[in-house]
């Protein structure tokens, strides 16, 4: 018996799967990582310094501001036996550092006159510190012995003080004028005929109007200086002093002209009482609010001078 059962229908239909889309999708991704790798990812630089202590590939960073600016990749001994090579590598968004003029040093725990210095590097290790130049773009750098003297907007009052020999003061040493930190030891250096010691300092800007062509400097710190026995010896201006050598200065009460940029003054091993009872009126602007006055006759500071010569 024959029955009439309906009949499928074929139709031919290419089907596309869905697992295809997989190798698409991976490599629009790798591609999209690679592509933001290559934007955060700065030039590789090359540093000599004279010394690589504590330098380590992998783990050194490099810092601006504080900043997390870069890596060392590698610490080797140049060919010259002379000098280490590093091989750094910078972040993206630090590759403008990568400049003529820019300046790298290594960043080590440091006791100073001007403070301790580094300290974060005893837990960490050392970093490479950079400070940017303006140059066209330089990838092989000569790393500096010491952290460079930066320039400032206002680069304040240069003055020499020469001494027959250089006893407790070091670069960093502090200036003061009444027991306030006005400045501070810049280098030292011998003079022409190697007779005596040039100390080149730098008064503050704000400051720069308490130094005459009348003052007096002496040598207001040091192991050396006396103290008395409930107290302290009227050259010692503070304990940092005491320690790390310092610098002091006094103005007549009738003050003389102001001291030219470069001006040269003796350094007086020791304080004449004399000097102490100076009592200058001198207008001061500016002044750091951080400076404030020791006492209520450092106010004579911020008087106008009746009778100054200026």
């Amino acid at each position: 018996m024959t029955h009439n059962l309906p009949r499928a229908r074929i139709k031919d239909r290419t089907r596309h799967s869905l697992i295809w889309l997989v190798p698409v999708v991976a490599a629009l991704a790798a591609g999209w990582l690679v592509f933001t790798n290559l934007r955060a990812t700065g030039p590789i630089i090359h540093i000599q310094f004279s010394n690589g202590n504590g330098l380590q590939a992998n783990q050194t960073v490099l810092k601006y501001r504080g900043v997390r600016i870069g890596e060392v990749r590698s610490v080797q001994l140049a060919g010259d036996l002379a000098h280490v090579e590093v091989e750094a590598r910078l972040t993206g968004a630090a590759k403008n550092l990568a400049r003529e003029g820019s300046e790298f040093w290594i960043v080590r725990p440091e006791v100073g006159a001007s403070g301790l210095h580094g300290l974060e590097t005893i837990v960490s290790g050392p970093y490479i510190q950079v400070e940017p130049g303006g140059g066209k773009a330089k990838k092989n750098f000569i790393g500096a012995e010491e952290p460079p003297i930066l320039d400032q907007s206002e680069k304040g009052l240069e003055i020499i003080l020469t001494t027959p020999h250089l006893d407790t003061l070091s670069v960093g040493s502090p200036v003061y004028y009444r027991g306030i930190e006005v400045g501070e030891v810049q280098c030292f250096l011998l003079s022409t005929n190697s007779t005596e010691v040039e100390i080149h300092a730098l008064i503050k800007p704000a400051f720069a109007p308490l130094v005459r062509t009348d003052s007096r400097f002496w040598n207001a710190g040091g192991i050396h200086v006396s103290l008395k026995l409930f107290g302290r010896s009227p050259g010692t201006e503070t304990l940092k002093s005491l320690i790390l050598g310092g610098i002091a200065f006094a103005t007549p009460s009738m003050p003389g002209n102001l001291a030219a940029p470069g001006s040269r003054f003796p350094l007086n091993e020791k304080v004449d009482d004399n000097w102490l009872e100076w009592k200058p009126f001198i207008n001061l602007t500016n002044v750091n609010a951080n400076a404030a006055p020791e006492s209520p006759s450092s106010l004579l500071l911020n008087s106008v001078d009746p009778t100054s010569k200026e």
